[in-house]
């Protein structure tokens, strides 16, 4: 995930007015009312799996290694039996898999031992698990839990840069603006919506302006209209 500021060529003129932020997101939510993630799961256990996966690999590699993993290791009890070397051979197609079956056997023991085999629902929880940062507990949180987090990942930080809606030179900044500036009513949703604006519209080489739905809320200096 980029930690350094945005790439010059994409910091916004200036940044999205705040009486067009709910405009904004306004948008965004009538083009896609009921937003998730592109992730397989059906289970918060296999959600966290399942973003433990994503680090550093495309949701589409993680979906493929997951729909043989979680049949056949659907829980922290079934995943733990596999060992190690077990897992690897159904995750072995994704990118760091041996530091991820590694981080993915350590989190089934943990919550088997600290949570009753349940995943947690509280940030300090999820983020003493191995292989579980700041951006994966969001994700589980809002996705599973249902709480108004914003996960920040490389496709938001250059959004929020780009579009000027939360300019900031790393991702903990990002998440804080967007956190302040997201009315309530979109805080929910908003983490799905920015990252599939990111990944298929707002694209990190030829961002697809002319298609934009907000492009005319959005202050980047090199708009393809």
């Amino acid at each position: 995930m980029a930690q350094a500021a945005a790439n010059n060529n994409d910091h916004p003129t200036r940044p999205v007015k705040k009486s067009q932020i709910e405009q904004f997101f306004t948008r965004l939510r009538d083009a896609n009312p009921a937003p998730t993630t592109e992730l397989h799961y059906a289970t918060p256990f296999q959600l966290l799996i399942a973003v433990i996966l994503s680090a550093q690999a495309t949701d589409v590699g993680v979906n493929k290694a997951t729909a043989r993993l979680f049949p056949a290791a659907p829980t922290p009890e079934t995943m733990l039996a596999l060992g190690e070397e077990g897992l690897t051979e159904y995750i072995k197609t994704i990118g760091l898999f041996r530091t991820k079956a590694k981080n993915v056997i350590a989190t089934c023991r943990m919550l088997i031992e600290l949570h009753g085999g349940d995943v947690p629902a509280e940030r300090k929880a999820l983020e003493a698990l191995p292989g579980v940062g700041r951006k994966t507990a969001n994700v589980v949180l809002n996705t599973a839990f249902g709480q108004p987090t914003i996960a920040v990942d490389t496709h938001i930080f250059r959004l929020g840069n780009r579009t000027g809606l939360a300019p900031g030179k790393t991702v903990d900044d990002v998440e804080q603006k967007l956190l302040r500036v997201t009315p309530a009513e979109f805080k929910k949703d908003a983490h799905h919506w920015l990252i599939l604006h990111g990944r298929y519209v707002c694209k990190a080489r030829k961002p697809e302006c002319a298609r934009c739905i907000v492009a005319d809320l959005c202050s980047f200096k090199g708009k393809t209209l």
